[in-house]
């Protein structure tokens, strides 16, 4: 495959919808979660909620006010009017690092809740979101970054309202977080006079060395021996590929992106294929952090066993997709014969697809193409098998691929991917699932690439 520097004529939802947000500041917050008891919290970890501003969607009256639940006294609380859903929201006063999250409950406590972060109190990332919570106090270990943080309640344990003694919001203690030995240093990236700063960085654990990994973009080839950056320039469209081994050879991926003249919009993709292992680290200059792509586990393994792992994670009928172009690419399953029209598969997702009132090709379900390329929400929830849940259950995650049929080439690459953020198909971005990342000011962006 030849380098492409040009604007993607596919991509209904990655590049394309990038293009479309030029100039727009797009804060895409990722995000993953852990459960800790209390004894594992960071005691280096920063207080960053009490006494902040707080606001609530209601109060029982007004002996129970929002402030109650951020202001450090363990006497106090915060409870709501008797009725779902419910939030809780404080102000950080500006976009912060997130680490974790404390909830001590009252009696009346949040059986389903969501922890979401906002940059501006009026679009929301769910970082954590569970079912069946038991109340008492809970740590929630968090990523991502945000003003403002809230509980959400969708579902209360008891007939009461929802009842917190304490919101607390922590962040990084700024002195013991260990070096990141992934992502290197990044005191010595050189500043843009463009509009951002590129670092590619070999991250493929000795199997080539920086003199065979090579990038590619808008005419220019270099190994990253030779030049491990490239200041970008604004109004850049289209792909940056990366190969290993040789120029232009088989081993390659490629980032997708639009880059205007002070935001970057951008994304690592898996809706053709899988090729090479990418990660990106994006930085702005009001010190927004943000990572996507393969996670760390999956840039640890060998490519032998990523591939090992893919056949053994999927279904009968997804198994060929490893196979087809193997050992350089798993391909996506709305490329492959078999599940095309006259392939073994090709009915696959018929029954289903008809069942939710849509008649559409197997392989225009997975590609989102023919009558579902300008239906982004029902080509998502045929994928991920939500199209038959109520609405507010096809935008919960924790529904997603939990039955077939269901797009299990994408749900691999999501269990694989940072804070589970992919693009496993073209209309993956539906409620905030893909790994597509925008901010204003960029400094830098770091791309990882992978054996």
């Amino acid at each position: 495959m030849q380098p492409f520097s040009g604007v993607p004529t596919r991509r209904p939802a990655t590049t394309a919808r990038a293009r479309a947000a030029l100039g727009l500041v797009v804060v895409l917050l990722a995000a993953c979660f852990t459960a800790l008891t209390p004894s594992s919290a960071h005691a280096a970890d920063q207080l960053l909620s009490q006494g902040r501003p707080a606001v609530a969607s209601s109060v029982e009256n007004d002996t129970f006010p929002a402030s109650a639940a951020v202001d450090g006294n363990t006497g106090t609380r915060w409870s709501s009017a008797f009725s779902d859903p419910q939030w809780l929201r404080v102000d950080l006063g500006s976009v912060q690092q997130l680490t974790r999250v404390s909830l001590s409950w009252e009696a009346a406590y949040a059986k389903s809740f969501q922890i979401q972060t906002s940059t501006d109190a009026n679009t929301w990332t769910t970082v954590h979101s569970t079912a069946n919570a038991t109340g008492g106090t809970q740590n929630l270990a968090v990523t991502g970054s945000g003003r403002y943080v809230r509980v959400y309640g969708t579902a209360r344990a008891t007939p009461y309202g929802y009842s917190l003694w304490e919101f607390q919001v922590y962040g990084p203690g700024g002195t013991t977080t260990p070096p990141d030995d992934f992502w290197g240093g990044t005191s010595d990236i050189p500043a843009a006079k463009n509009a951002v700063e590129v670092k590619i960085l070999n991250r493929t654990n000795g199997k080539y060395p920086d003199s065979q990994v090579y990038w590619s973009f808008n005419g220019q080839v270099h190994s990253i021996a030779e030049q491990p950056y490239l200041d970008m320039p604004a109004n850049s469209a289209g792909r940056m590929y990366f190969y290993l081994g040789s120029p232009n050879g088989p081993y390659y991926d490629f980032i997708e992106f639009t880059v205007g003249n002070n935001v970057f919009n951008g994304n690592t993709t898996r809706v053709d294929a899988f090729g090479l292992k990418l990660a990106m680290r994006l930085h702005s200059k009001d010190g927004y952090d943000v990572e996507v792509g393969e996670n760390r586990q999956t840039f640890a393994e060998d490519r032998a066993t990523t591939f090992q792992r893919f056949t053994s994670a999927v279904p009968d009928q997804f198994k060929v997709l490893a196979q087809t172009q193997a050992p350089y690419r798993i391909i996506a399953p709305g490329s492959d014969p078999s599940f095309r029209a006259g392939g073994a598969n090709a009915n696959y997702f018929t029954s289903y697809a008809q069942s939710a009132g849509v008649n559409a090709a197997t392989s225009d379900i997975f590609g989102c193409a023919a009558s579902l390329a300008g239906n982004p929400d029902m080509c998502a929830a045929l994928n991920r098998h939500v199209a038959t849940l109520p609405a507010a259950q096809q935008s919960d995650p924790a529904q997603y691929y939990k039955a077939a049929p269901a797009n299990y080439y994408a749900k691999f690459w999501h269990d694989n991917a940072i804070n589970r953020l992919a693009y496993g198909f073209p209309y993956d971005d539906v409620a905030g699932q893909s790994s597509f990342i925008s901010r204003g000011n960029p400094q830098w962006l770091l791309v990882a690439v992978g054996w």
